[in-house]
């Protein structure tokens, strides 16, 4: 299914504890990449910290600068979160502020690299939590090349205010390099108004709501006992349901004749996963 972003206008709506849950949920083969220019908090948090040594995509940033070995370095990066199945990877997000100037110039480079992995063998989804809009250099390759690109908001006033602008900026920007229509669409968290009135006030799809759930929250972001059963994991399971019918929509759209193209771009070749993540 290619790639799907994550993001907000600002503040904490819960992009990484979305993308944490749908990735927990996720019945393809997926990687959960962390690419918030603030920084990743899963390893931190969900994990506790119980890793042994750096991993993560400053390290992968750092590496190619240097000897320009993301394709043979990727897979070693990447922490299992159902071991031993592989199934669901995760990369870990800048955990040393030095490291954020290392990743940013390599956005592109990184987008065409995940862009890659849904025909690699065997082939992954990619889920990109991408933080908030409102940082000094957002990671907009990936918003670019994602499939699928979804605005966290919660339903209050104050963040629909917010990410009211976001969607004006994020429709731009698209539409500037020549992504096709369809793309954007609004993930709501929590309770506040209904999801039609959203929709109608931002002019623009809401595609699923997860409910408030703070105990299931508080496991995702500092770390416990996932329980399938609760509200937020079961609507998280839910999600790629309406994520794969936009897809398959926004496909057969661009298969039609005179359908505009988006611009090519060339991907990196995705390399089997070795034995051991």
């Amino acid at each position: 299914m290619a790639i799907i972003a994550l993001l907000s206008a600002k503040g904490s709506p819960g992009v990484t504890t979305s993308a944490l849950a749908a990735a927990l949920t996720w019945h393809r083969r997926l990687v959960l990449a962390e690419c918030d220019p603030a920084g990743g908090s899963i390893l931190a948090g969900y994990l506790g910290g119980a890793l042994d040594g750096p991993r993560g995509i400053g390290e992968l940033a750092v590496g190619e600068l240097r000897d320009g070995n993301l394709d043979t370095a990727f897979w070693s990066q990447l922490v299992d979160l159902d071991a031993p199945k592989r199934e669901r990877l995760l990369l870990p997000g800048v955990v040393d502020p030095a490291q954020a100037g290392s990743v940013t110039p390599l956005w592109q480079r990184f987008a065409d690299f995940f862009g890659g992995l849904e025909k690699g063998i065997p082939p992954y989804d990619v889920l990109i939590d991408c933080g908030r809009l409102q940082v000094p250099s957002p990671p907009w390759a990936m918003l670019r090349a994602a499939a699928v690109v979804l605005l966290v908001t919660r339903a209050h006033l104050p963040d629909l205010s917010a990410t009211r602008a976001a969607v004006r900026a994020v429709e731009r920007d698209l539409t500037e390099h020549r992504v096709p229509p369809g793309t954007l669409r609004l993930l709501v968290v929590g309770d506040g108004h209904p999801s039609s009135e959203i929709s109608k006030a931002l002019r623009l799809p809401v595609i699923a709501r997860l409910p408030h759930d703070p105990r299931t929250a508080a496991v995702l972001s500092l770390g416990g006992t996932v329980r399938a059963g609760r509200p937020l994991m079961r609507a998280a399971g839910a999600l790629e349901v309406p994520v794969r019918a936009l897809l398959d929509r926004r496909r057969a759209r661009l298969a039609w004749p005179g359908a505009a193209q988006p611009q090519a771009v060339t991907t990196a070749a995705a390399p089997g996963v070795p034995g051991a993540v």
